[in-house]
C-alpha cells in the first residue's frame, strides 16, 4: 500500500468515525424508510406508465379490429357487385390490419408480463417496507429507551459526585466547628484562670506583691500624718461589751464612716480573690 493510499485510508477512517459519532440511528432509520417509500412510489409510477402504454395499444388493436370488419364488409359488397378488384383491395387492407393486430397482441402480451412482474415486485417491496417500518419503530423505541436509561445513569452518576462533594463539605464544616468550639472553651478557661491578665501584664507575682506592700505602706504613712495633724493618738480599741459611750460625731459622719468601712471590706475581699486566682494560675502553668 502506497503512502497516498494509506493517507486516503486513514482520512476515510477518521471521517467515518466522526460521522458515526454524529449519526443519530433514529434519523438514519427514518431516512432509510423514506428512501424505500420513494422507491415504492417509483415502482407504482412505472406500473402506471406501463399500464397506460398497454391500454393505448389495446385501443389501437380495437380500432384495427373494427377496420378488419369494415374491410371484410367492403370485400363482400364488392363481390356482390362484381368488383373483384375492389374486393381484392379491401382484403389486402384487411390482411394488413390483421398483421398489425397480431403485432399489437404480441406487444400487449409483453407489456402485460412486464406489468405482472412489476406488480409482483411492488407487492414484495411493499411487504418489505411494512416489515421494515415495524422493525424501525421497534428499534427506535429500543434506542430511545436505551438513550433515556443512559441519561438517567449519567444523571445518577452526576448526583453521586455532587453528594460526595456535599458529604465532604459537611465533614469539613463539622471539623471546623468542633475546632472553633474547642478554641472557645479554651479561651473561656484561660479567661477564668486569669491567664489573659498575666499575658497582658509584664509584672510577675513578686512584683505585684511588692507593689501592694508599697501601696499599703504609703497609705499607712499618710494615715499617720493625718492623725498627727489632727492631734489624734493611737488608742487600743475597746471591747465591744464595754463600749457604752455615744460618739459625738453627727449622723452624716457615722454614715460616711460606715460607707468607708464597707468599701474597705469589699476591696480586701477582691484583693484576696485576685491573689487566689493568681496562685491557681501559677500552679497550672507550673
Amino acid at each position: 500500500m502506497g503512502v497516498l493510499s494509506r493517507m486516503s485510508y486513514v482520512i476515510r477512517s477518521k471521517i467515518n468515525a466522526v460521522l458515526n459519532r454524529a449519526e443519530d440511528p433514529t434519523e438514519t432509520l427514518d431516512y432509510s424508510y423514506e428512501q424505500m417509500r420513494d422507491e415504492l412510489q417509483d415502482v407504482k409510477k412505472g406500473i402506471a406508465d406501463l399500464t397506460t402504454q398497454k391500454k393505448r395499444l389495446e385501443i389501437q388493436k380495437r380500432n384495427l379490429e373494427e377496420n378488419v370488419e369494415k374491410h371484410n364488409s367492403q370485400a363482400r359488397e364488392a363481390v356482390k357487385q362484381g368488383r373483384e378488384d375492389l374486393a381484392r383491395k379491401a382484403l389486402e387492407k384487411k390482411k394488413q390490419k390483421m398483421n398489425q393486430i397480431e403485432d399489437l397482441e404480441g406487444q400487449i402480451a409483453q407489456l402485460q408480463n412486464t406489468q405482472d412482474n412489476l406488480v409482483e415486485k411492488k407487492d414484495t417491496l411493499q411487504n418489505r417496507i411494512e416489515e421494515f417500518r415495524t422493525k424501525k419503530e421497534s428499534m427506535k423505541a429500543r434506542y430511545e429507551a436505551a438513550e433515556a436509561n443512559s441519561r438517567v445513569s449519567e444523571a445518577m452518576t452526576g448526583v453521586g459526585d455532587e453528594m460526595e462533594d456535599v458529604s465532604r463539605s459537611i465533614e469539613n464544616a463539622e471539623q471546623q466547628t468542633e475546632e472553633m468550639e474547642a478554641r472557645a472553651e479554651a479561651m473561656d478557661e484561660l479567661h477564668d484562670t486569669g491567664a489573659f491578665d498575666d499575658a497582658l501584664s509584664d509584672k510577675d507575682q513578686l512584683d505585684r506583691e511588692l507593689e501592694e506592700m508599697r501601696t499599703g505602706g504609703e497609705v499607712d504613712s499618710e494615715l499617720d500624718t493625718l492623725k498627727a495633724e489632727m492631734g489624734v493618738e493611737d488608742e487600743p480599741e475597746p471591747e465591744p461589751e464595754a463600749e457604752t459611750e455615744t460618739t459625738t460625731n453627727s449622723g452624716e459622719e457615722d454614715i460616711d464612716l460606715a460607707d468607708l468601712e464597707a468599701e474597705v471590706s469589699a476591696d480586701e475581699t477582691e484583693t484576696e480573690t485576685e491573689v487566689e486566682t493568681e496562685q491557681a494560675t501559677e500552679e497550672n502553668n507550673s
